[in-house]
């Protein structure tokens, strides 16, 4: 069994979780677990425009669908780079900008 990785939430992103509601949140917690332990999460896609490496959960849940943007950069850490409820067929573009901005500053600074 994988080591279990810890989770860093980047900017507002463990604020903008929090404000899901219950049934989504506690859906977002169950496939950050399964990645946290080296699984793949049950719907993700990769957002190469993003970044290298970085992977979105795709989370239908109290009749809307959410997203988590994050990207596991280094062995045994997490980065939660953005939490959003996604109201349109395409990503918007600022939630991508932000997703970018913070993976960015996550390469930084290692």
């Amino acid at each position: 069994m994988a080591q279990c990785k810890h989770i860093q939430f980047e900017g507002s992103s463990l604020t903008d979780l929090r404000r899901w509601p219950k049934e989504a949140r506690m859906a977002a917690g169950y496939q950050l677990d399964l990645v946290q332990h080296g699984r793949c999460p049950d719907d993700w896609k990769p957002m190469k425009t993003v970044g290298a490496g970085v992977r979105e959960i795709r989370i239908a849940a109290a009749d809307r669908s959410w997203r988590v943007i994050y990207v596991d950069v280094v062995r045994d850490r997490l980065y939660i780079l953005h939490c959003f409820q996604k109201t349109a067929q395409k990503t918007r573009k600022a939630d991508i900008d932000l997703a970018r901005a913070r993976y960015h500053a996550i390469r930084r600074a290692r």
